[in-house]
């Protein structure tokens, strides 16, 4: 299955369409058989964190993510840069995108997601999951940035699943490929960390429902 989507943004567009034909429901979920059947791992050394730096507007966040960012602001702080500060100052944690979405704020209103930080090889990366991996703060980084390349469409009843494609994951693609890793499975953390390890566990076994069913040749 493919989705196209509306518009590029840092990490990928917040919303996906609505999954078309046949997508698998699983505990309020309906998944995509992309997220079976493709191949991802990022690969930070060839793509530079692009995502964080790259788009039309920040990362979505969930209402709650906003006020836990707000919260924990002068503890993010000391990481990340002077500019990526001075516009948190300006703006705030969040700020809303040209659709009225809720997104982390961008440096000077374009690319750069406010939050990011710079390794010494010049690879980007999360302030935010920077200063939880010290133990500075509890939370780790905005859930659409954890979940990346799905993104997660709220319908009536259900969480729509998607994978989007973004040409700068490329890399990400082929080293999928090579290692053979299914999209949800790289996503196994985050998966967890939205939907619980017992739904994780049993998505594993719908996958290798869906092997033995043939659908994944």
């Amino acid at each position: 299955m493919h989705y196209q989507l509306r518009k590029t943004r840092v990490g990928g567009p917040r919303r996906a369409p609505r999954p078309t034909p046949s997508p698998i429901e699983h505990r309020g979920t309906l998944i995509s058989e992309d997220l079976f059947e493709r191949r991802f791992v990022c690969d930070l050394n060839a793509c530079k964190g692009a995502c964080c730096v790259a788009g039309s507007s920040g990362a979505p966040l969930e209402v709650e993510e906003e006020a836990l960012l707000q919260e924990l602001w002068p503890k993010i702080r000391p990481y990340i840069p002077e500019k990526g500060q001075r516009a948190i100052d300006e703006h705030g944690v969040s700020e809303l995108d040209e659709d009225g979405d809720l997104v982390t704020t961008l440096v000077e209103g374009r690319g750069e997601c406010a939050f990011t930080v710079f390794d010494e090889q010049g690879i980007a990366l999360c302030g935010v999951e920077r200063a939880w991996k010290d133990g500075a703060i509890p939370f780790r980084k905005p859930i659409s940035c954890h979940l990346y390349p799905i993104r997660i469409e709220k319908l009536k009843f259900h969480d729509g699943l998607n994978y989007h494609r973004w040409p700068i994951c490329k890399p990400a693609c082929e080293c999928g490929a090579k290692l053979d890793v299914p999209v949800f499975r790289f996503l196994k953390d985050s998966l967890t960390r939205k939907y619980g390890a017992e739904w994780y566990a049993e998505l594993e076994e719908i996958h290798t429902a869906w092997v033995a069913d043939g659908r994944g040749q």
